[in-house]
Formats: C-alpha cells, structure tokens, sequence
C-alpha cells in the first residue's frame, strides 16, 4: 500500500488594509466563478511564501512582506 498521493498546491492570500477593508477578486471564469482571494498554484520547487507573494504581486501589483499562514484546506477528488 503506498503512502503518497498526488496533491496540488494552491495557496489564497487575504489583504486588509489599515481601514480594515479586504480585497477580494470577483472571478468572471464560468469553471470557476465568484468572489475570493487572490492566489494561485504553488509551483514545483517553491516555497508557500515565495508562491503567494508572487502570486499576489501577478494578480494585484501588491508586492507583500510577511505573509502569516493562518490555515490549510485538503480537498479529496476521489
């Protein structure tokens, strides 16, 4: 019996400025659509930390410093 499993890594990154207003993207995608984070997929050989703050600089311009993980998520497709 194997103990691996093929995962995806996706990271998601909530914003608040000093107002306390968050940021959110209002995705316009059919397969996916509605309003969320802004994030993306981690790639092979990158950290979390380096992944999410590319990914919200790609997303937003906002380059980020100290990102804090504040959770995890696994979602099974089988």
């Amino acid at each position: 019996m194997s103990r691996s499993e093929l995962a995806i890594f996706t990271n998601m990154c909530m914003i608040e400025n000093e107002k306390g207003q968050i940021l959110v993207q209002d995705r316009q995608n059919p397969n996916w659509p509605g309003v969320t984070f802004p994030g993306g997929h981690i790639e092979k050989g990158e950290s979390f930390h380096d992944a999410v703050v590319r990914e919200i600089e790609e997303e937003t311009g906002l380059h980020i410093k100290n990102p804090v993980l504040c959770g995890t998520k696994q979602f099974q497709t089988n």
